[in-house]
């Protein structure tokens, strides 16, 4: 066996000094504790994904420079951390090992994900070259990420070429049954190829995405031997066992393997083992993906507070309560902001709500300045009926007071539409899409339903009332978001079906639904492409987010579903401003 600390850390991108003190604590740390191995994740000392801050030659420059820091302040343990390295005017997704001082390997990144979230083919260059370094105890290999992904890729090949032990590093994010994914994924590449397994992820907010960390250590069988905690930075040393005799398969195929000879620190006294945490269950995961990818886009951009308008319906409330958690109390501002149509149980449930969570709530009523906007629009309304323009106005008078109080005292305004809402278009522009985090963006209606449930077994803090009354934006007597939409049990399976599986109109019809509500789903979501185009960012907890997942053009003629005739929503929508 090989005692391998596994530091599970939280970067920041383009934090070069600040992540170089994080690897170093977790160098200093491992020596500390007796570990032979430290490892810390995928460019984890520019941060993931540094995207075009990689064309920056001084972002470059101070990632080496910062890289020989590391390396001089390595002691006993061989550390292995993600950078970027340069050679001849390419970039690379590397993986330096240090120890006493020096680096004594550097490893290319050969598999380069480029779909989905990730980009790396538009940065760097694949590697050639494996990495094995020859130690008393043990064959060990380095590689990263997207290596163990591929069924005969670098991971196997490693394994196959004599290793015994292949490590490999992560900036892996999270979306639902990621873990499990991974889990199985692991154990079937330990088994091919003959070797333990250690994995090691970021944890984080990054922008849009969200790293879990679950780091894991599988054996040559398959067994998970450790897995680290979700969504948060976690630290463990464990006993790795070794693979298959390096004698024996040392004649593995492959790219051409670059061995290094490397002293290891005796075995820490005594059994390590590993600590297995539990999984946390499909609401808890996106929770705490939720919470954590807040937080970190609070506290790395550097705001003190949030605004959340509070309207007295589930997604507001669901919103309050994350922001809550992650932040504290003390850091979120509610605003209520009723007016003629705000129902007294709406009012009733927003203040019920706030002195529950024990946030501030301040109301701010809009009827006098819906009334001070027909006035002025009157002239240009003319004896037009009243309608959607009347409904949004209210919306943007919501969003113009929350930017206001964001303007004044620094706050950042967190939008509270759902996933549901913005794939139909059932948003409004400048209104309830307005804000720097839209926290909801990526949770689809009744996912919002189940994660209220959820949170509420854990301690009552939405109002029962809150969790039954029927869905409705209030913005016009007796309104309910089903007079514009299909019941969100309807509604959900198909947008699931056509955003994340990308199903045509006869495939989502197949699965029991009707044609005609699948043509005007499908249609309201085309429509509005250009509407989220201009949302906050929001954290990806789906296999297909909108945002860097999902790239369609605004302009765009291809029609999936029916060229029917619908009301124009170009600035249009209900949502809970």
């Amino acid at each position: 066996m090989v005692t391998v600390a596994l530091a599970q850390i939280n970067p920041v991108v383009g934090d070069i000094n600040g992540n170089t003190r994080r690897i170093q604590e977790a160098m200093s740390r491992a020596d500390d504790l007796g570990a032979q191995v430290v490892v810390v994740p995928e460019l984890a000392l520019t941060g993931y994904p540094p995207d075009d801050l990689l064309l920056k030659t001084s972002f470059i420059d101070a990632n080496h420079t910062a890289l020989g820091e590391i390396a001089s302040s390595s002691g006993d343990a061989l550390a292995v951390l993600g950078f970027v390295d340069q050679r001849d005017g390419s970039l690379f997704n590397a993986a330096a090992a240090c120890r006493r001082g020096q680096v004594v390997g550097v490893y290319h990144k050969h598999l380069l994900p480029n779909y989905g979230v990730f980009d790396e083919r538009r940065y760097f260059e694949p590697g050639e070259d494996h990495l094995l370094f020859d130690t008393p105890e043990a064959v060990l290999s380095v590689s990263v990420c997207e290596d163990a992904w591929s069924e005969d890729g670098p991971v196997v090949q490693q394994g196959l070429s004599g290793a015994q032990i292949v490590i490999n590093i992560n900036a892996s994010p999270y979306d639902k049954n990621k873990l499990d994914e991974r889990t199985a994924m692991l154990a079937d590449r330990a088994r091919r190829a003959g070797a333990s397994i250690v994995y090691v992820n970021t944890v984080g907010g990054q922008d849009e995405l969200v790293f879990d960390g679950s780091s894991l250590v599988v054996s040559p069988y398959g067994q998970v031997m450790a897995r680290l905690k979700q969504f948060e930075e976690d630290f463990a040393l464990v006993d790795v066992p070794l693979g298959h005799s390096n004698a024996v398969r040392a004649e593995g195929p492959g790219a051409s393997i670059r061995r290094v000879r490397v002293g290891l620190p005796p075995a820490p006294s005594g059994e390590v083992r590993g600590v297995v945490a539990e999984a946390l269950s499909v609401e808890a995961e996106i929770y705490g993906a939720l919470c954590l990818g807040l937080a970190d886009y609070v506290n790395k951009n550097n705001f003190k507070k949030v605004v959340v308008g509070l309207s007295g319906g589930i997604d507001s409330a669901l919103t309050a309560v994350i922001a809550a958690d992650a932040l504290g109390a003390e850091c979120v501002l509610g605003v209520s902001m009723p007016s003629v149509y705000t129902s007294p149980g709406s009012r009733d449930d927003a203040d019920i709500l706030a002195h529950a969570l024990g946030v501030q709530m301040i109301e701010v009523p809009i009827r006098h300045i819906q009334d001070a906007y027909l006035e002025a629009l009157q002239s240009a309304f003319g004896q037009t009926p009243e309608g959607l323009a009347e409904e949004n106005l209210q919306a943007r008078a919501r969003g113009n007071i929350l930017m206001a109080i964001s303007n004044r005292y620094g706050h950042l305004v967190i939008a509270t539409g759902n996933k549901s809402e913005m794939a139909c278009g059932y948003a409004t522009l400048y209104g309830d899409m307005a804000g720097g985090f839209a926290l909801l963006k990526d949770v689809f209606k009744t996912e919002v339903y189940s994660l209220s449930h959820y949170r509420n077994s854990i301690s009552p803090v939405i109002p029962e009332s809150v969790l039954t009354k029927a869905p409705s934006a209030e913005l016009r007597s007796d309104q309910k978001d089903e007079d514009s939409l299909p019941p969100y049990s309807v509604l959900d399976p198909i947008l699931e079906a056509y955003i994340e599986r990308e199903a045509g109109v006869a495939d989502i019809v197949a699965l029991g639904h009707g044609r005609d509500v699948v043509g005007r789903v499908i249609t309201l979501v085309d429509r509005a492409e250009y509407k989220r185009r201009q949302a906050p960012p929001g954290p990806k907890v789906t296999d297909k987010a909108f945002g860097r997942d999902r790239r369609l053009p605004i302009t765009n003629q291809w029609k999936e579903g029916p060229d029917e005739d619908l009301p124009a929503r170009a600035t249009g929508g209900g949502g809970e401003a």
